[in-house]
């Protein structure tokens, strides 16, 4: 879903953590839980340590592919929230208990949205006006959003179902817009961190970028 393509980033205490809709419910980078935690400036190699120190650990973890900073997605050390409480008590902080609060509440808004899907993007909406983006603007991302997914929703019903389609499709798309691919447009604004959303830069410059009328008839087929 699209919408969970905006979800995918959350944020505690101005860390942002990444996570990825899975089974029917949220995994999320044990790294960058790592990070908020302890604040660490090498928090890739305090979790190496720790889960070498403790194998029980990585039982708790599954790899799932989640965006890097380069604009591509890597298997990463990713858990529920059962078992990241878990990882938890593995590391001194005073951050653990706030932080397990804050999961609890991530979980209980999924539970809501799934209920209620226009609250996921009332939520969304609210992120944005606060980051002080124009209404017109945010009317139109949106759109994009609902836009994108109903096309997506059209590449599965005619067979597509691998990432990697979708993420040529996508590229073809981009490539025939702008004349350059994901990849090549997010290096050409400078994107470099996975919170940088290549269409709200996009955006900005060019109004809607999945304006149905003009892509599903040429990528649809």
């Amino acid at each position: 879903m699209d919408m969970e393509k905006e979800r995918a980033l959350a944020v505690f205490q101005d860390k942002r953590i990444r996570r990825v809709w899975h089974n029917n419910e949220w995994y999320f980078s044990v790294v960058d839980v790592v990070e908020a935690l302890t604040d660490s400036p090498a928090p890739r190699q305090y979790w190496g340590v720790l889960k070498g120190r403790e194998k029980q650990l990585l039982t708790l973890c599954l790899q799932l592919k989640l965006l890097s900073a380069d604009g591509k997605n890597y298997a990463t050390d990713c858990a529920n929230t059962k078992n990241i409480f878990r990882i938890i008590q593995s590391i001194p902080s005073p951050k653990a208990e706030p932080f397990k609060q804050w999961l609890a509440q991530v979980g209980y808004e999924r539970i809501q949205e799934i209920e209620n899907p226009e609250l996921a993007q009332n939520r969304v909406k609210e992120y944005y006006e606060l980051k002080g983006y124009p209404k017109d603007w945010i009317d139109k991302r949106l759109r994009g959003v609902v836009i994108r997914q109903e096309l997506t929703d059209e590449w599965r019903d005619r067979g597509v179902v691998d990432e990697t389609d979708f993420a040529i499709l996508t590229n073809e798309i981009t490539k025939a817009t702008f004349g350059k691919t994901v990849g090549e447009y997010r290096e050409f604004k400078r994107l470099t961190k996975p919170s940088q959303n290549l269409r709200d830069h996009i955006l900005r410059n060019s109004g809607n970028f999945w304006d149905a009328k003009n892509h599903r008839g040429d990528f649809s087929a």
